[in-house]
């Protein structure tokens, strides 16, 4: 009869086994990343194959091979940071999963942008520098290649830290950056400069004062109700009236414009027309769901889900149609240059360039959007539907009102600035309601101040990180243009 082994053996052979799928387990996960850059560094290698092809082998089509690749690693960074604005909030509040947040991003920032995206983008980005002072199509090209990189390589550093920023204004201060190095610091419109500065402030301004007015609504008519689910019945389908009101506007005045030049009036009777509509349609189908429902919390967020889910696909359509001119902009201007010897003020998009631009961003979602996404959706503060939902209806209605007033914003700027809103209001709400129940305490039961501090419900860590980026996005955007120009001056573009 063979001699068994001793029990020990089996066990050390088990420890053995374990440390080694744990190895695997570690590789696998280390090799994460590099799984992304991979199939990054395939899709810009294919982008400028792309290019080739569509000019025809031509000399003077090298600068656009090079800048398709520049437009599709800029496609990529604007995938991976700017998409989690939209539906970071969603996933946060548990209404979506990660995989189906970046399911039906991808799906319908890429249908906004082939459905709704510019026909026509102007080359100089938003008129900061005076288009005569780059006549020469050399100068010019390599302006806007140089704008492409470094707003690319300035986005990709944000998200590596994890900082949500304004792809347009990496853009606008690319182009800036270049604009000074070519043309002199006399090419730059400091006005719009100026402008642009301030939407710094504005928008995060006005998205968060919105969410926060939409949150104290919520919380004083239906949450902080005797009958909830009462008052659910009645005022959900006012906000689902209201949401569909903004974001048919918004969609009008972002999106569709681009197909039919639409004003804002029209925009708002379109807006109100579609809230109107939606809102009724809604009162059955909200005493539907409701039916059955205990009178709690708990059960609000299930009627508010929907709804979210919902605004978040749709601020992802009109982000497609209204971003994606920063991904392929600069390229469509080098093409057209290429093709025409000349420098125009605005110029049409090529199909080629705007299907770039589109798989480009839904790349950059699948492979490096998570990490923004969990960010912005759980990291700043905590998020449920009702919260959520401010923050999407927070960025339709801002962009209404600061069209009605002329004020440039940041969809940016405006989602996040809803998201901290959200958790400032939470914070104040619930430091009001302590000073009350601890003022009622008898003293040795008070909390000390040091642990109030602590209980803050808005990261301070996040917050200062994310508008310290905010303020520098611009200077140093046009730093790495700098460079990169007279890099490419050297290299013979």
């Amino acid at each position: 009869m063979p001699d068994t082994p001793p029990a020990t053996q089996w066990k050390t052979l088990d420890q053995d086994l374990n440390r080694l799928s744990r190895l695997e387990d570690a590789t696998m996960y280390t090799a994460r990343p590099l799984v992304g850059v991979g199939i990054s560094l395939v899709f810009v290698t294919l982008a400028a194959v792309a290019a080739a092809i569509f000019t025809g082998g031509e000399p003077q089509g090298l600068a656009v091979v090079v800048a398709a690749a520049f437009g599709a690693y800029m496609a990529l960074n604007i995938g991976a940071n700017d998409v989690a604005n939209n539906m970071g909030p969603a996933v946060g509040a548990k209404a979506l999963s990660m995989l189906g947040a970046i399911a039906i991003a991808a799906v319908f920032e890429s249908a906004g942008a082939l459905l709704a995206g510019g026909d026509v983008v102007s080359t100089i980005s938003k008129g900061i520098i005076d288009p005569a002072s780059l006549a020469d199509t050399r100068v010019f090209v390599r302006a806007m290649m140089a704008a492409l990189l470094a707003a690319s390589i300035w986005v990709n550093t944000a998200t590596w830290i994890g900082a949500p920023v304004s792809t347009t204004h990496s853009v606008v201060g690319g182009v800036m950056g270049a604009g000074i190095v070519a043309a002199g610091v006399g090419a730059v419109s400091w006005s719009t400069m100026g402008a642009i500065a301030a939407s710094w402030v504005i928008s995060p301004l006005l998205g968060g004062i919105i969410a926060a007015a939409m949150l104290a609504f919520i919380k004083w008519r239906v949450i902080y109700v005797e009958d909830k689910i009462a008052a659910a019945r009645t005022w959900v389908p006012v906000l689902i009236g209201l949401m569909s009101a903004a974001f048919a506007a918004y969609l009008a005045l972002k999106g569709l414009s681009h197909v039919v030049k639409i004003g804002l009036g029209t925009a708002l009777l379109i807006g109100g027309a579609t809230g109107a509509l939606l809102g009724a349609l809604s009162v059955p189908f909200i005493k539907r769901q409701s039916e059955g429902l205990e009178n709690r919390n708990r059960s609000l967020k299930t009627l508010f889900r929907l709804p979210l889910v919902v605004s978040a696909a749709l601020l992802s359509f009109a982000h497609g149609a209204n971003d994606v001119a920063n991904a392929v902009g600069p390229l469509a201007a080098v093409v057209y240059v290429q093709q025409s010897s000349a420098v125009a003020g605005e110029v049409s998009i090529p199909l080629w360039v705007m299907l770039l631009g589109a798989l480009g961003i839904s790349f950059g979602l699948v492979l490096f959007g998570p990490k923004l996404i969990g960010m912005v959706g759980s990291q700043i503060t905590k998020l449920n539907p009702m919260r959520a939902y401010c923050v999407a209806l927070s960025a339709a209605v801002t962009v209404i009102a600061a069209s009605w007033l002329g004020l440039p914003v940041s969809s940016t700027h405006i989602a996040v600035g809803g998201v901290f809103g959200v958790g400032f209001f939470r914070e104040w709400y619930m430091e009001r309601r302590f000073r009350r129940m601890h003022n009622a305490r008898p003293a040795p039961e008070r909390l000390a101040r040091q642990e109030r501090t602590r209980r803050k419900l808005v990261r301070r860590s996040h917050f200062m990180t994310i508008v310290a980026a905010w303020v520098i996005t611009v200077p140093a955007a046009a730093l790495l243009s700098a460079g990169c120009f007279l890099m490419l001056k050297t290299l013979g573009f």
